[in-house]
């Protein structure tokens, strides 16, 4: 008799397929919030199938051929590394057992027209003496105290927020009431922008520090304070994934293959049914239904609200919990040889501002193109170091752009002009320039993504009370939980898997208490509140 690996004699590969309906969840879409999922389901002794449209996993960590490889579309990095290595503990493994992270002692390089770069690390007094020499004493010290704001805040909401099933008022109002100098970081209608302007006086560190607000989907003049947050999450650490963000997914995927979870790509979900008023099994493309006594959604929440997924799947959520869209992008993803004076001097991490961030967030909040768009830049195969002259490399370049933006044959060409023209200006170039394939839209991630318009962070996060509107992993239909970047905690590849955890416990805890029975055992022996949480809460 089979063994899943790492599992106990208690729960045999026959016996996981021989269980009825109500023992089956399945995961729609295997991006990392239903990767995470299928994990942590499998890890609580349920038989778990995976339904993903696609011919690969990965969701949004995704991947386009180029001449030199495989080049990411999506996430480029990765943050709170914890939170993969609670999966792979799941079973008894270690995550760098099969995949290999690269530590970056440069978070990130920034250049402006006419100055930079820039280096931030993960050490708060190299950062300091850095802007120091940047741009005066007096900006250091400005950084040390938003620093060090930014860490307070950090604290305070990880286990309210990241941690908590959804946000918990009472448990954020006893943290700001304990911490005066939370208070203005609090201020109700204060933006991220807003908050840096009372910290910096030079024009260049409010612009970089409030790009942060972009990492999930929102504009900096809009976006609550808190959300400036973002930037220690990113200073505890990035680790660059050899080979690229999608060999992540591709590893979760093995790893919850191993764990006895059936993958069926190439497979779309049309339809979420139900009796008796619960799910009960999902439709798929050719009309057949697949039982189940749960199902875990890993899909812009949109998909829901606008019926695609059918009535019963369609009144589970209001439709708030989806709109408005956050930003979408347009990604460059192609291999080229850089050339100019910058190209010995990029990393993995890069970013080429504009020089009048209106000309990039007035366009966009109007719903159009940016007129001057600050790029972000991915050298790829830099990930350990500069590559030798003359190489072809991998790169993947993102500029902000709105949800909805309609698919037109002239903006190839001026989307090419703006990214290519400006780091040309900037003294990098490409040799040879991408053609259209190397471009993806908001338009095309809205095929790939049903209904999400292109928004690749699920509901804005723009306003006060924005993440608290975001859908917790329970939905108003019994049975139907959300996951992924759309879900509570928010975007962003940690946060999504987070959410995963969020779904699996509120699963387990819905059985309990449905169950006339006692608690199921997890494999191993372990409780189920231990199992599905306790690996995953930061070391730090």
């Amino acid at each position: 008799m089979d063994i899943l690996p790492g599992a106990s004699k208690a729960f045999p590969m026959k016996h996981l397929q021989a269980r009825d309906a109500k023992d089956r969840v399945i995961v729609i879409g295997a991006g990392m919030g239903g990767l995470a999922s299928a994990i942590r389901l499998a890890a609580a002794g349920l038989s778990v199938t995976m339904l993903e449209r696609a011919d690969a996993p990965g969701g949004k960590a995704r991947a386009l051929p180029s001449a030199a490889g495989p080049v990411d579309t999506g996430p480029t990095v990765l943050t709170m590394r914890h939170v993969f290595d609670a999966l792979f503990a799941l079973n008894g493994e270690r995550l760098d057992d099969h995949l290999t992270l690269i530590p970056q002692a440069i978070l990130a390089r920034h250049w402006w027209p006419g100055s930079g770069p820039l280096d931030l690390t993960p050490d708060r007094d190299a950062n300091a003496a850095a802007i120091r020499a940047f741009a005066g004493p007096q900006e250091a010290e400005a950084f040390l105290r938003f620093d060090a704001l930014t860490e307070s805040l950090y604290h305070a909401f990880d286990a309210p927020v990241m941690q908590a099933a959804r946000p918990d008022l009472p448990a954020i109002a006893r943290a700001a009431l304990s911490q005066p100098r939370l208070w203005p970081a609090l201020r109700p209608g204060l933006s991220v922008e807003g908050l840096l302007k009372q910290h910096f006086r030079d024009p260049r560190l409010i612009q970089l520090f409030a790009r942060y607000a972009t990492y999930v989907g929102g504009k900096p003049a809009h976006s609550p304070a808190v959300l400036s947050l973002i930037w220690r999450a990113e200073a505890r650490g990035v680790w660059a994934v050899e080979g690229g963000m999608h060999h992540l997914a591709a590893a979760l995927a093995a790893l919850a293959e191993r764990m006895g979870v059936q993958f069926r790509y190439g497979t779309a979900a049309t339809r979420i049914t139900r009796q008796s008023g619960r799910v009960t099994g999902v439709q798929i493309d050719g009309g057949r239904t697949l039982p189940c006594g749960a199902c875990v959604f890993n899909g812009d929440p949109a998909a829901l609200t606008t019926g695609l997924l059918g009535d019963a799947a369609q009144k589970a959520l209001p439709a708030r919990a989806a709109a408005p869209p956050s930003l979408s992008a347009l990604v460059w993803a192609f291999a080229a040889t850089p050339q100019g004076p910058r190209a010995a001097e990029l990393i993995h991490h890069n970013l080429f501002f504009t020089d009048d961030p209106a000309r990039e967030f007035g366009p966009i909040g109007k719903g159009q193109m940016p007129d001057a768009p600050t790029l972000y830049l991915c050298a790829e195969d830099r990930a350990r170091g500069p590559a030798p002259a003359g190489t072809l490399e991998r790169f993947e370049i993102i500029l902000n752009a709105p949800a909805g933006l309609p698919a037109r044959p002239e903006d190839f060409t001026r989307c090419r002009h703006m990214t290519f023209d400006h780091l040309s200006q900037m003294g990098l170039t490409f040799s040879p320039l991408p053609d259209n394939p190397a471009l993806t839209t908001p338009a095309m991630l809205n095929r790939l993504f049903p209904a999400s318009q292109g928004a690749i962070y699920g509901r804005s996060p723009e306003g006060t009370m924005a993440a608290f509107q975001r859908p917790p992993a329970r939905t108003a239909l019994p049975g139907l939980y959300l996951a992924g970047g759309g879900a509570h905690p928010g975007a962003g590849v940690p946060m999504a898997a987070l959410s995963a955890m969020h779904a699996a416990a509120a699963i387990m805890q819905d059985r309990i208490s449905g169950s006339k029975s006692a608690p199921m055992a997890m494999r191993g022996g372990i409780s189920t509140v231990s199992r599905m949480t306790g690996g995953a809460r930061s070391r730090s």
